[in-house]
């Protein structure tokens, strides 16, 4: 799946081992994005021409010359991932601390809003740190927000939950992220909150 980090959009797959990767979204032969591309067993294969890649980024696999050993000099660029609990950590460079452990959390979901973070801090009236953002939203359980700046004031925002929220408490909290990425993105447009 294709996702973005400071350095740049990158290629987010699972092997079939289970092992979580992250490479740079471009393949080396003709630049096709590697997110549009499939897994198959152990690699990443750029769907245009079917070169293959490890997870550390060597090519494995050129289609079109099934007797050559690819160079070592064709690889595409990776990062360094880690997975706790149920999020998958990206380091852009090499990682300086370890992802927080976010403990009795779950993943509820993950949306995008046209709003910078110190907007969305403003709306919650909290100050984002190493484990996020802490909401209690109105009429609602606390809501665990973690924020990553994009290009234009966007921010992703991945929202997690306790672990044994019920149907009705993640409805409910989806409901009010909703309403917090609208305040955000209206304060945002007019220039309100910044």
């Amino acid at each position: 799946m294709p996702a973005r980090t400071p350095a740049g959009p990158i290629a987010l797959w699972r092997s079939q081992s289970g092992h979580a990767a992250a490479s740079a979204d471009r393949c080396p032969h003709r630049g096709m994005r590697l997110s549009h591309g499939f897994v198959r067993g152990e690699a990443l294969s750029c769907i245009y021409h079917g070169w293959s890649y490890a997870r550390p980024g060597n090519c494995l696999r050129i289609p079109a010359h099934p007797g050559l050993t690819p160079p070592e000099t064709i690889r595409v660029a990776t990062h360094e991932v880690e997975e706790s609990g149920g999020v998958i950590w990206v380091a852009v460079g090499e990682p300086t601390i370890q992802p927080p452990r976010l403990e009795g959390l779950a993943p509820l979901r993950s949306l995008t809003a046209h709003a910078g973070i110190a907007v969305l801090e403003a709306v919650v009236g909290a100050k984002a740190g190493p484990e996020g953002l802490v909401w209690q939203a109105q009429n609602s359980q606390e809501i665990r927000l973690l924020l990553v700046p994009q290009e234009d004031d966007h921010t992703l925002i991945h929202v997690l939950l306790d672990e044994k929220s019920s149907a009705s408490q993640r409805v409910a909290a989806s409901r009010a992220i909703e309403s917090l990425r609208r305040t955000a993105e209206y304060l945002q447009a007019k220039g309100i909150a910044s």
